[in-house]
Formats: structure tokens, sequence, C-alpha cells
């Protein structure tokens, strides 16, 4: 159990993959956002949470630290290079949204891999995207009533999206027994939760 949590080149292998193509659906995910923003209210924000799904999709899988992290950055690496719209600003983002997921993962000890930690985990990549804006300075200039609609419909997209939808997602990849190919050998080295 000594070295069960320690990443194999198979695990970064496998996070780096599922990154890329998450990547690549963040890139094409950007003309469903830039529709939805004219609309006003922040309803483009209910889709935010796609651009998380990747740290908690990872976790889920492959269940060892780090890979949250990677999964967000390579995401966001991936996206980059494809032609991002926000150019470098997405690597940052991409680091404090795997970060923030990250120590949510941290927090449970790497032995839980339920829905709450996955809706747990997304919320805490809002916060970081949060940060990152904040820091951008895009969001401090908005009247209260206006930012708080943001943070709230920025959250409850990401809880749809990168909490349950990435959950359900590993689940049917569980039913079809994918999910036995990237984890070790003994399933009692993980506690479900």
């Amino acid at each position: 159990m000594k070295n069960s949590y320690q990443l194999k080149l198979s695990d970064i292998l496998v996070t780096t993959v599922i990154a890329l193509v998450f990547g690549v659906v963040y890139k094409f995910w950007a003309p469903l956002y830039y529709t939805l923003k004219p609309l006003g209210l922040h309803l483009e924000q209910l889709i935010y949470g796609m651009w998380f799904i990747a740290a908690t999709v990872a976790y889920l899988l492959i269940r060892k630290p780090g890979v949250g992290l990677l999964a967000e950055v390579a995401a966001a690496s991936g996206e980059l290079i494809i032609g991002s719209e926000w150019g470098l600003s997405v690597l940052l983002s991409g680091l404090a949204q795997g970060l923030a997921a990250e120590l949510v993962f941290a927090a449970v000890g790497y032995r839980k891999y339920s829905r709450t930690v996955a809706v747990l985990a997304a919320v805490a990549a809002t916060v970081g995207s949060l940060l990152v804006a904040s820091l951008q300075g895009y969001i401090g200039d908005l009247a209260l009533w206006n930012l708080t609609l943001l943070i709230v419909f920025r959250l409850v997209g990401a809880i749809a999206i990168a909490g349950i939808m990435a959950y359900r997602l590993v689940a049917a990849l569980e039913k079809t027994g994918v999910a036995d190919l990237v984890r070790p050998l003994h399933a009692n080295s993980y506690k479900k939760t």
C-alpha cells in the first residue's frame, strides 16, 4: 500500500489523454459560451463549469494525488495549443482551478470518490476561477447584484457540470469496465464512499 498513491507513467499518460480530450472540448465550448453571453444576466456562467471538468474526471478515474491538477493544467495547455481565445491566461486559470480542486481531493486524503467530493471540487475550482478573474480585473467593477448573479450562476454550472456530470460520466465508464484499466488491481486500496 506504500506506493498505491504514487503516480506511474501510465497514470500520467492516461491523465494527459483525458486532459487533451477535454482541452479540445474546452476549445469548442467557447462558441457556446459566446452565444449565451449577449443574452445578458450572466447566463453564460451556467456553462462555465465545463472548464473545470478535467480535474474531477481525472481524479475520479485515476484516484491518485496530483492528477486533478495535472489534468486541468494539461487541458488548459491543449486548449492553448489549438488556439484559445483567451491566450496564455488559460494556463493561469487551469493552474488555479486544478490546484483548488486538488486541495479538496487532498482534504479527503485521496480516499473518497463520491458525488459530494466531485461537487466540492467543482465549487473549489469555481473559487479558483473567481480569484483569477479578480486578479485580471474584469469582475471588480461589477455592481454587487451583478457580481452575485455571476458567482451564483458559475457555482450552479460548476456543480452541475464539473460535479454531478463528471461523477455520472465516470460512473458510466465504471459500468463499461474502462475504469478498471486505469486503476490498481487491488480494489481494496480504495474506499468508495
